[in-house]
């Protein structure tokens, strides 16, 4: 018999930015490697024969909860990795809940005919997991493993395990980020002893404490999720100056010194980039909550990428939505190959310094100008950090 100890990786950006990652590579976040740390803690104490994990960046970082100090190596196959969702990956939650809705909904009930192009089904995965279980079990007989996954192919392990298929599961409850699921496993039966127990984490650092798609029966549409369309330079000009002189009011309590035409040719040369990606229109189902705009050329030799703009209207703000912005910039910015975002932020716009260092900006440097503004970084390259 192998007693078998499932974990779900750590917050991701994809828990934190509301969007789709199946097997797209994303980063743990800073409330991730806090998860983390209260993982090793847990398993201190407990005998680990062999850790395996899948070979995406953000379960193989979470395994160093555990093979370092337990002195394993850590073997990864991609046999443990997440529903697989083709031409879903990255895409905003809030975009399929307006573009897709219909297949999301089926996505949500683990629908036997959900698949997207490119994607895998439901029990298509739950075949993948329970095979990866048992062989990897055979391997370790009379001994104890942990292996690290992802919430969806842990959901469908456990409805594999109970007989249960597709469009069966959704009695099952969720893990949070870390939950801990324990199996037995004796030849080709599964026993599940526990599941989803996430004792180890402080409330403050339960991503699942902080949503409520879980605990809904919307789904997803239970937490606002933003979705992105191109803002059009021409036709919306005064949706962009209006974001702009409203935040410029908002820091410096008057129009003295707000350039609205140094603004707009700002927008202009960023808009002629790219004008899918270099100017969006934040919405939040049909109404607009925001703008984001991105310069795609500046600092490119550097590794960065610059945002020269980011807005969330009034009624939007301090719901904590902005972080989907970020979010955004990106999964626009990665792909480019830029490592670290960069942009400026008022000293006095305290509001807005407490948002940043708390989605993990620094301060690098000053620029001086009409106004003193702070230059702030933040890291998005695949370097793990100690948890």
């Amino acid at each position: 018999m192998t007693k078998v100890f499932i974990i779900r990786h750590a917050e991701a950006e994809g828990n934190l930015y509301r969007r789709v990652h199946g097997w797209y590579n994303s980063l743990i976040t800073d409330n991730g490697y806090r998860q983390i740390a209260a993982l090793r803690g847990r398993f201190a104490d407990t005998h680990i024969d062999a850790v395996y994990s899948s070979d995406l960046f953000r379960t193989m970082t979470t395994a160093q909860a555990i093979y370092p100090n337990h002195g394993l190596e850590l073997h990864t196959t991609p046999a443990l990795r997440e529903i697989r969702v083709g031409i879903w990956e990255d895409r905003p939650w809030g975009e399929l809940e307006r573009h897709d809705a219909m297949r999301l909904i089926r996505f949500n009930h683990a629908a036997p005919d959900f698949q997207v192009e490119g994607g895998e089904t439901f029990a298509q995965v739950q075949a993948r997991m329970k095979g990866a279980v048992l062989e990897i079990a055979a391997r370790h007989p009379g001994q104890t493993v942990a292996l690290f996954s992802h919430g969806s192919a842990i959901r469908c392990l456990q409805g594999a395990i109970r007989g249960m298929g597709p469009g069966e599961m959704d009695s099952l409850g969720h893990s949070d980020n870390t939950g801990v699921t324990c199996l037995e496993v004796d030849g080709d039966q599964i026993h599940i002893l526990f599941e989803n127990d996430k004792s180890h984490l402080p409330e403050e650092t339960s991503t699942l404490a902080r949503q409520k798609w879980w605990n809904s029966r919307e789904g997803s549409l239970a937490d606002a999720n933003m979705w992105f369309r191109p803002l059009d330079l021409e036709r919306e000009e005064n949706l962009y100056l209006e974001a702009r002189h409203d935040a410029w009011i908002d820091v410096h309590g008057n129009e003295a010194l707000f350039d609205g035409a140094g603004f707009y040719q700002g927008a202009l040369d960023c808009w002629k980039q790219d004008k899918e990606k270099a100017l969006t229109v934040v919405m939040q189902r049909d109404e607009v909550a925001g703008v984001l705009q991105l310069d795609l050329g500046r600092m490119e030799e550097e590794g960065i990428g610059y945002i020269p703009f980011v807005y969330m209207s009034p009624q939007h703000r301090k719901k904590g939505l902005g972080v989907q912005l970020i979010g955004q910039a990106v999964s626009v910015f990665r792909p480019l190959g830029r490592t670290r975002l960069r942009l400026r932020c008022a000293p006095e716009n305290a509001i807005a310094q407490r948002f940043y260092k708390k989605y993990g900006f620094e301060k690098v440097g000053e620029e001086h100008g009409s106004v003193t503004l702070d230059l702030l970084e933040k890291y998005i390259g695949y370097d793990t950090k100690n948890g």
